[in-house]
């Protein structure tokens, strides 16, 4: 790696270091992140609204039935923009898969549930078009990091969303949790209470409180270092609770990485802070683990 290179890899993770839980516009990371082996298609509606957009990363080279997943950023439900994770697609496109990207409404403009529904209409509309591109539609896995892996284990989990939509989580092959909040009552955080109508938030917001028998498989990824998501009392207890419910789960922590940095691991400027998008990739190859 040149010096440049170096200096540009510092400055991207002391820009995450400090964004954190705001998850802030990912730019360097993207500006050093090659796409060459990433095709996109940009700004398709899934439904009515500005907000309700996506972006699908596919192979360079081509594909036909290959896996799909559809990863929700975070940002604490009040901030991201699926243009600041173009890097995670171009990563997981240029590993063979079909990746798709959706904007979901925020706070203020919704609260919780509304942007669950969002994220379940963006699967909905995936499981129906991205045959187009090269997709499998019996093939998804849905994926996120922090509110974002919060949104992929309530679709996962909780039968209320994809049901609206003529669906159910079953169809799922797995989902994947990078730093996912799933266990956070009482809501400590002043930015996040709000958004869940603390102090009446409901029991039943938690994706904890929905795991059974029938849920997808799980990878659930977490920095040992996480000051922002404990990752024990989520991670932890999250593989625990589905572990204990038969449910097949990788559970991963690893040192080296942050709540933010994390998720840029997955980037080629900063992949060699953790193995990420090997257990990533690794996962959706083995069908959430089925094949091994």
């Amino acid at each position: 790696m040149t010096r440049a290179a170096i200096t540009l890899s510092i400055a991207a993770i002391l820009l995450l270091a400090g964004a954190l839980s705001a998850c802030s516009p990912l730019s360097i990371v993207n500006a050093v992140s090659p796409d060459g082996a990433a095709k996109r298609t940009s700004s398709l509606s899934y439904a009515l609204g500005e907000r309700h957009m996506l972006d699908i990363y596919q192979p360079a080279t081509g594909v036909d039935k290959a896996p799909v997943i559809v990863f929700f950023f975070g940002g604490n439900w009040v901030s991201g923009s699926r243009g600041d994770y173009a890097f995670v697609g171009q990563a997981l496109a240029a590993r063979g898969f079909v990746v798709v990207i959706p904007d979901y409404r925020l706070y203020p403009q919704v609260r919780y549930p509304d942007f669950l529904d969002d994220a379940a209409q963006a699967v909905a509309w995936t499981r129906r078009e991205i045959a187009g591109y090269g997709g499998d539609p019996s093939r998804m896995f849905v994926m996120g990091h922090s509110a974002g892996a919060y949104n992929a284990a309530m679709l996962a989990l909780d039968d209320r969303w994809l049901g609206k939509q003529g669906s159910k989580p079953q169809a799922l092959r797995g989902w994947i949790g990078l730093a996912g909040p799933y266990n956070f009552l009482p809501i400590q955080n002043p930015t996040t209470r709000p958004v869940f109508n603390f102090p009446d938030t409901p029991p039943d917001s938690q994706p904890l409180a929905h795991v059974g028998a029938r849920a997808p498989p799980a990878l659930l990824i977490a920095a040992k270092s996480d000051s922002v998501v404990n990752p024990m009392r989520n991670t932890g207890t999250m593989a625990q609770r589905l572990r204990a419910a038969h449910v097949p789960v990788r559970e991963v922590y690893y040192d080296g990485v942050s709540h933010a940095t994390l998720v840029a691991s997955l980037s080629t400027s900063l992949r060699s802070l953790a193995p990420t998008l090997d257990t990533v990739e690794e996962f959706v190859r083995s069908d959430g683990g089925r094949d091994k």
